[in-house]
């Protein structure tokens, strides 16, 4: 009975299992999947889903500091380094490194995958320090995705630190120097510019239904972008006038006709009568550019660098992580109340949500887990590094961050959750159901012999 229960049980769990796994979508060995924007999609939730059955855990070194999202495309892992700049790609089922290239200037962006080509923007605004192989030479490369092949170079006046973005047969991306170009992909060659109002630093063009949603700094006014793709022309702009800083640190997040953004604000002085930055959240109408609400996150000190949080869009929330109040938020997308928050450290980079459970990377090296209901933290994990400004990613059941100690690790969720191989309470409950009936029988049939014997 005992034997026959077990196997009954254990063929409803594989079965289960069986479902599960055909209901995910699947990614195609043979190059035809992409990832064709920052963090994959308009949301910013980098969830992917891999037909790589066993994906590598431990850790991926490389050269230099990571502050870009390694990107999971064709069973590979693909990311480039700050500061020297080199490119690598990596199995992602043995962790091997499949290729390496020497760079040429600073990466910040994400080497973004199509069609079997690679496609990364170069550069910052200061001369390598001695040492570093890089040059003074920006603009967007092109790479062959299964050899590292340089395919071909477009150069830029300044710096592309965001991550370009596919669009149908276009590639567009934003500059340092208050740029938008379009360019063929295949060839390189330049199809359209439009100027902007600002510099853009790190704000990557989030796509969705054919339009690029941007934020622009300096000079004042910040000025927050829509562009029409389809007919090559800039569909609204919104001025916040408020904002000092940071608008163009950020990628945007957009879901149900809202673009989600923050930025920084002069804040009142502290105890000592320094000035301190306000943190600020922003919903903007993605058909008009309207500012339909906007909160306080808090304020703190300024943060060097990559001055704002990155938002991320799933189940109708809104999570993002402060470096200047050092806090994780989540927020209703439609109605911008805030639901919880939490103290964390430093966050910059966007977090990622799956299963009701939300991860953010931390500037101190910590990913913290969070329900997505109650806010309550159930789980976390030191990695090492600062975690920023790029967010972790999951694929599958591995959670993928870039640190910037020179590492990609890649992590079983179930490490952050502190999950173990041990039972869970559901399994506990029925074994012990099972054996309390298998002990209900036997005393049943012994005291049955009983009966016969006193008769």
């Amino acid at each position: 009975m005992r034997s026959t229960t077990s196997t009954r049980a254990a063929a409803a769990v594989a079965f289960a299992a069986v479902l599960s796994i055909a209901a995910l979508p699947a990614l195609a060995a043979d190059g035809s999947n992409s990832w064709t924007q920052y963090r994959n999609g308009p949301t910013n939730n980098a969830v992917i889903s891999s037909e790589v059955e066993d994906i590598y855990t431990g850790s991926l070194e490389t050269p230099d500091a990571i502050r870009a999202t390694p990107v999971i495309a064709d069973g590979k892992v693909f990311i480039g380094n700050h500061g020297v700049g080199d490119m690598q790609a990596f199995d992602l089922s043995t962790g091997e490194k499949l290729w390496h290239v020497d760079g040429m200037n600073w990466i910040h962006s994400e080497m973004i995958y199509s069609e079997g080509r690679l496609y990364v923007g170069l550069g910052h605004r200061f001369n390598p320090p001695e040492g570093e192989h890089a040059t003074d030479e920006s603009g967007v490369l092109a790479l062959d995705a299964k050899s590292g092949e340089k395919l071909w170079w477009f150069e830029t006046e300044l710096e592309v630190m965001p991550t370009p973005a596919l669009v149908g047969d276009s590639l567009y991306f934003v500059t340092g120097d208050k740029h938008l170009f379009e360019v063929d992909p295949a060839s390189g060659e330049q199809r359209s510019v439009t100027d902007l109002a600002g510099i853009v630093s790190m704000s990557s063009p989030s796509v969705e239904n054919g339009m690029l949603y941007f934020g622009t700094g300096s000079p004042a006014p910040y000025t927050f972008y829509a562009y029409d793709t389809e007919t090559d022309e800039v569909a609204w702009t919104t001025e916040l006038d408020q904002v000092i800083t940071g608008l163009d640190d950020v990628s945007p997040a957009v879901s149900n006709g809202i673009i989600v953004t923050t930025a920084n604000t002069a804040g009142p002085a502290d105890e000592t009568g320094e000035q301190v930055d306000e943190h600020r959240i922003f919903g903007l109408d993605s058909d008009t550019g309207e500012v339909l609400w906007q909160d306080s996150l808090g304020t703190g000190p300024k943060p060097s660098n990559n001055r704002s949080g990155a938002p991320t869009i799933a189940d109708g929330r809104i999570f993002v992580g402060s470096p200047t109040t050092n806090t994780a938020y989540a927020y209703d997308l439609e109605t911008g109340k805030r639901l919880w928050s939490f103290p964390t450290g430093g966050i910059k980079g966007a977090p990622v949500a799956k299963d009701g459970t939300v991860y953010f990377g931390t500037k101190s090296g910590w990913i913290y887990a969070f329900d997505i209901e109650t806010g309550k933290k159930i789980g976390e994990k030191h990695l090492g590094g600062t975690l920023a400004p790029a967010g972790p990613i999951l694929v599958n059941d591995v959670l993928i961050a870039g640190s910037q100690d020179h590492n990609v690790y890649l992590t079983p969720i179930s490490d952050v959750l502190g999950e173990s191989d041990a039972p869970t309470w559901p399994v506990v409950v029925i074994v012990t159901l099972g054996i309390l009936v298998i002990l209900l029988a036997v005393i049943v049939v012994l005291q049955a012999r009983r009966l016969r014997t006193l008769r």
